[in-house]
């Protein structure tokens, strides 16, 4: 994987609101570049291309309210009108096909950019790493591009609570993960396993000591 060895690509696996964002900005402070999909994905339902297919996939409902205007002058609001996120969520995630064409539409788009910031980062010389943060890395196949991979390891009550407080109940959070690998399988294909059941200080020294292997091992 040509330069590697200096700039390994870690990916981050976990269940829903096990922290692996809070991992991933952990390892931003000792010098990782976090490519973060989920931000790069809704970027890309700001794409009035990307909008068009999904209004033409799920119709307008799945775009935010546009307020008191009239018919004419909404229809020309369209392309400033947002993609509610929510509401496509609710759409997709209950229904493996919607869910299926809406991936089609977004994974080009996030895999094309995260393959741009992989080469922009390889290139930077203060980047000691290049970290994936991504919800579905071992589900669409990115696994594979990764050199290490770290398991963020927490139980199911705090999950679900930290959830909550990003808007997701335990019904969305079950939902969600019928489409996902099982936490066990991807602990198991994990090179390293972080426990996130404690308190914050206990988490920043497990990522300082699995990082500091990670580079010191290349």
């Amino acid at each position: 994987m040509g330069d590697s060895s200096k700039k390994p690509i870690i990916g981050i696996l976990g269940g829903i609101g096990s922290g692996k964002s809070t991992v991933a900005s952990e390892l931003c402070k000792l010098g990782c570049k976090v490519i973060d999909a989920d931000k790069i994905a809704h970027k890309a339902l700001d794409k009035k291309t990307v909008k068009r297919k999904i209004v033409r996939l799920f119709g307008e409902r799945v775009l935010e309210p546009s307020g008191q205007r009239a018919s004419a002058e909404a229809a020309l609001s369209l392309s400033r009108r947002r993609i509610d996120r929510r509401i496509l969520s609710d759409i997709v995630f209950a229904d493996a096909g919607k869910l299926s064409s809406l991936n089609k539409i977004i994974h080009p788009l996030v895999f094309k950019q995260t393959e741009e910031l992989i080469k922009r980062y390889r290139r930077q010389s203060q980047a000691k790493a290049i970290v994936l943060d991504m919800p579905l890395l071992v589900e669409v196949g990115w696994a594979e591009r990764c050199d290490k991979l770290i398991f963020v390891g927490c139980k199911r009550r705090l999950r679900v609570s930290r959830a909550k407080k990003m808007g997701l109940d335990e019904n969305q959070i079950k939902i969600r993960e019928k489409f996902q690998i099982s936490l066990d399988n991807k602990a198991d294909i994990a090179d390293n396993q972080l426990d996130n059941n404690s308190d914050f200080t206990a988490l920043v020294r497990q990522v300082t000591d699995i990082f500091s292997n990670i580079v010191n091992s290349g």
